[in-house]
């Protein structure tokens, strides 16, 4: 590895659109179980994109399970609001053809973001099984999308300037790719090391950004920035920040992701005397962690949502990233 200087604050060249006088942000949403559920997602959606995220991205079951109601969210954002779609795309049990056809779907319905992620095994599927398909890592994931793209995407001569008759080709609209970090190590992972590695190999791949799962103390993202920049990623890191509003919820991730018990955190929800006091420890929890990250260098914040806007906004309210006045 690389000894570079220390580089937590925003490289150069990271362009991030903010809010004015304030903080890029951006959400994660999901697409709702039934068609029943898009009427309140859409109110959501509405709402969200009212304060101009950076973007929204939609989730995307394992195996393409939600393929459709994953679409419909996505081409509501991109029609119905100023706000660029993010698409999320799992590669885990897919085959190459099956990955095609869903990329080429997305294209040709006019989104050109996608969040590229490995994904988690189909449901009754392990690890061992043989139905994980033929894409092994995000990395393969990135460069299909792109190779995707580049094959689609009618090729057009161009006149260059000051050479008469003379053209060039140039190819269509590029995509942005972002992928997962794991600042407190991804659960398969064997060594800290690895995490690094992986990021190295999705940005040699063509990834543009990155957006890290969570974590419940600002210096766990800070010091993966810093590891990462010396290693040698040069890409944009966004942090994602979930507010945890209940202990059943910090106990459901903490079984999906395997971090360590933030004590502070738990011994805070845990004390609250009620739903609503349980709330505001989340709040204002994942404000100062919002805060905190920003003050040592971040580009913006990714919030998931939970297909809930007032929550996210009371955490940006308590962060000071929007004012207290804004209402949907």
């Amino acid at each position: 590895m690389s000894h570079e200087p220390r580089a937590t604050a925003p490289i150069a060249g990271e362009a991030i659109t903010a809010l004015p006088g304030a903080a890029a942000v951006s959400f994660e949403i999901y697409p709702p179980r039934t068609s029943d559920g898009l009427p309140a997602l859409y109110e959501t959606i509405r709402v969200l994109a009212g304060i101009r995220p950076r973007f929204i991205s939609v989730t995307f079951g394992a195996g393409g399970s939600t393929t459709d109601r994953s679409l419909a969210v996505l081409t509501h954002i991109l029609r119905e609001t100023d706000v660029p779609p993010v698409a999320h795309l799992t590669c885990v049990g897919s085959s190459y053809a099956e990955a095609t056809g869903v990329i080429r779907t997305f294209l040709d319905a006019g989104i050109t973001r996608f969040l590229a992620l490995r994904g988690d095994p189909p449901a009754g599927a392990t690890e061992d099984d043989v139905a994980l398909g033929d894409l092994e890592s995000a990395a393969q994931l990135v460069q299909l999308i792109d190779r995707v793209q580049a094959e689609r995407s009618p090729y057009r001569e161009q006149e260059i300037p000051g050479v008469p008759g003379a053209a060039e080709v140039a190819a269509g609209e590029p995509v942005e790719i972002s992928v997962a970090a794991f600042p407190n190590g991804h659960p398969r992972s064997r060594h800290r090391f690895e995490d690094i590695d992986a990021l190295l190999a999705k940005q040699a791949a063509g990834a543009t950004s990155a957006i890290t799962q969570l974590f419940f103390h600002a210096e766990e993202y800070l010091e993966f920035v810093d590891r990462a920049r010396r290693a040698g990623v040069t890409m944009p890191i966004l942090p994602g920040i979930m507010p945890i509003t209940s202990p059943g919820r910090l106990r459901r991730v903490l079984e999906l992701t395997g971090d360590p018990r933030p004590d502070d955190l738990a011994t805070a929800l845990d004390a609250a005397a009620d739903n609503a006091a349980q709330r505001a420890v989340g709040i204002a929890h994942a404000a100062e962690l919002a805060r905190a990250v920003l003050d040592g260098g971040a580009p913006g914040i990714h919030l998931y949502a939970f297909n809930n806007h007032d929550t996210v906004l009371a955490v940006l309210r308590a962060a000071g990233l929007i004012p207290e006045e804004t209402t949907p």
